[in-house]
């Protein structure tokens, strides 16, 4: 299928939209983080600055592809059972949101929620099932990822749109195994409608594993990618985490240049870079950090709260290979993967559609 425009929920600083501009495909993407949206206008990205659940299919007439990353704190929260409780209260709305139970009663008990947010993690579906029923024009392909703890909630999904017409494929992938410089697990299901079958993208890099050699493993796969690789860099370092392990702060988890970056978080400058003899080193600029994630070196990151923007983010060129399977093309090639290394727009980026604006709630 040739995309004409993808519509992005929860769209971030542009992780996925950066990987459709360099596939040529336009995006515009609906966030309602103000320093996000800082960020995707200084690349010029469309940007609606708004909630998702003030828009549908209709804001967006001329995208035939639906992509997005909802948040998913409300059922990853530790203790006391509250992230079992909405992660049940989740699967059920799905199943109620499939069976055409009526719309106004399942917003009046999700407003009933602990935590809005848990609500949130239902908008897509809201999309997919709108585009279906008041508008007889299904997208064409549907991108979700997450935290991995949201593959239950993908499953769900899963079963809803393959009773619509869909193939669908999700799961675990690590983004390491994608030739992005650092560890780190995404959940994501792709849906296709009208086809047989779809599936996640294979991996083309081999796993990492500490204390296991780069060029041990599967010899069809490239070794995994270094933070040295991508970092101008031209010495060793190590990098000391902000995080303890095992609940002792004593032991910070570390990695070497020669490997990749742990998962980026939004805590990454507090991380420590030292030399192998422990000498104090230049902690990591947004321009670092962001290309850890696979983001162009010359990003405009803008706004605040940089690096939980950069923390926050789908790794493009991960994002790359999930929009490729979910187009039924095949994978990203090296040449178009090296166009992430600088941030220079392959299609047009104007502003969002007149359909999209007239809806804005705050107009």
């Amino acid at each position: 299928m040739q995309p004409v425009q993808i519509v992005d929920l929860f769209a971030g600083p542009g992780g996925l939209d950066v990987a459709a501009e360099k596939l040529g495909v336009p995006a515009v993407g609906v966030e309602w983080d103000s320093a996000a949206c800082a960020t995707r206008r200084a690349a010029g990205l469309g940007t609606i600055e708004g909630d998702v659940r003030r828009y549908g299919p209709s804001s967006f007439p001329d995208a035939d592809v639906l992509a997005g990353g909802p948040p998913c704190q409300t059922f990853t929260v530790a203790g006391g059972g509250a992230g079992r409780r909405a992660l049940d209260d989740v699967l059920r709305f799905v199943h109620r949101m499939t069976a055409r139970e009526d719309r106004e009663e399942i917003a009046k008990d999700l407003a009933k929620m602990e935590d809005e947010r848990t609500g949130l993690v239902l908008e897509p579906l809201r999309w997919a099932l709108e585009a279906i029923d008041q508008h007889d024009k299904p997208y064409k392909a549907i991108v979700l990822e997450q935290v991995p703890a949201v593959l239950p909630v993908w499953e769900a999904y899963a079963k809803a749109l393959v009773s619509e017409g869909y193939s669908v494929d999700c799961g675990i992938l690590p983004t390491e195994a994608y030739g992005v410089p650092q560890t780190r697990k995404r959940a994501v299901l792709i849906a296709r409608f009208g086809v047989e079958s779809v599936e996640l993208p294979g991996p083309t890099h081999r796993s990492y594993r500490k204390g296991i050699a780069r060029d041990a493993g599967d010899v069809s796969l490239a070794p995994w990618r270094t933070m040295g690789e991508v970092l101008d860099r031209d010495y060793r370092f190590l990098v000391i985490s902000n995080y303890g392990t095992g609940g002792d702060p004593k032991a910070r988890g570390r990695r070497g240049s020669w490997e990749p970056s742990a998962t980026v978080t939004g805590k990454i400058s507090r991380n420590r870079v030292v030399s192998p003899d422990e000498k104090e080193l230049e902690r990591f600029t947004f321009s670092e950090a962001g290309r850890l994630q696979t983001f162009p070196g010359d990003y405009p990151w803008s706004g605040k709260d940089i690096g939980q923007q950069i923390g926050n983010a789908v790794p493009p060129r991960l994002a790359m290979h999930i929009l490729s399977a979910a187009f039924g093309w095949a994978p990203p090639t090296e040449e178009a993967l090296r166009k992430l290394e600088r941030w220079r727009p392959e299609v047009p980026l104007g502003e969002p559609s007149v359909a999209a604006e007239a809806t804005d709630p705050d107009e």
